[in-house]
């Protein structure tokens, strides 16, 4: 089963996919990223942006669900709209290319990668390479808090799998 989990933007979108093969077996990394946009763009080309990326890459693995984060509340109703509007057209692609999409919370997130709904970063970042299997370039380099987060929620729509996740 390969999954495709995404933490939603339209600045930066964290993008992971991870294979469970069997039930014995460590998830693996197959690709993690943190593809980002110009602040320079206009906002619907920024868009179209994310929307192309994750078209390439859904067909390039060719995932059998997409997970992605819920909208966290902002302060800021500009941003919020902004990422709304980036998950929408995630979610376009995904549907496109038939794959059903699960929605997780942070709580929900940090629940499945560390056992307590109330972890921070750093525990969720300590954990996730003792779940799956990591490419020794990942282990060694910089990976930013926005991949981390794909991989969380990739991680937690395995560890959900098709039971009861909130389906969108």
């Amino acid at each position: 089963m390969t999954i495709i989990g995404i933490d939603p933007g339209y600045e930066r979108v964290g993008i992971a996919v991870i294979e469970k093969s069997s039930p014995k077996e460590k998830e693996i990394l197959l690709h993690s990223e943190c593809f980002t946009t110009s602040s320079k763009t206009e906002i619907y080309d920024r868009l179209t942006s994310v929307g192309l990326r994750v078209r390439t890459l859904i067909q390039e693995f060719k995932p059998d669900m997409l997970a992605m984060e819920t909208l966290f509340i902002t302060k800021n109703q500009k941003t919020a709209m902004h990422v709304s509007e980036s998950r929408g057209i995630i979610a376009y692609e995904a549907r496109l290319g038939g794959i059903p999409i699960f929605e997780y919370s942070p709580p929900q997130i940090k629940i499945a990668v560390t056992g307590h709904g109330k972890s921070d970063k750093i525990q969720i970042i300590k954990m996730i390479p003792l779940l799956l299997k990591m490419p020794p370039e990942k282990l060694s380099g910089k990976i930013l808090d926005d991949e981390y987060d794909a991989i969380a929620v990739a991680l937690t729509c395995l560890a959900s799998d098709a039971k009861t996740p909130k389906r969108a």
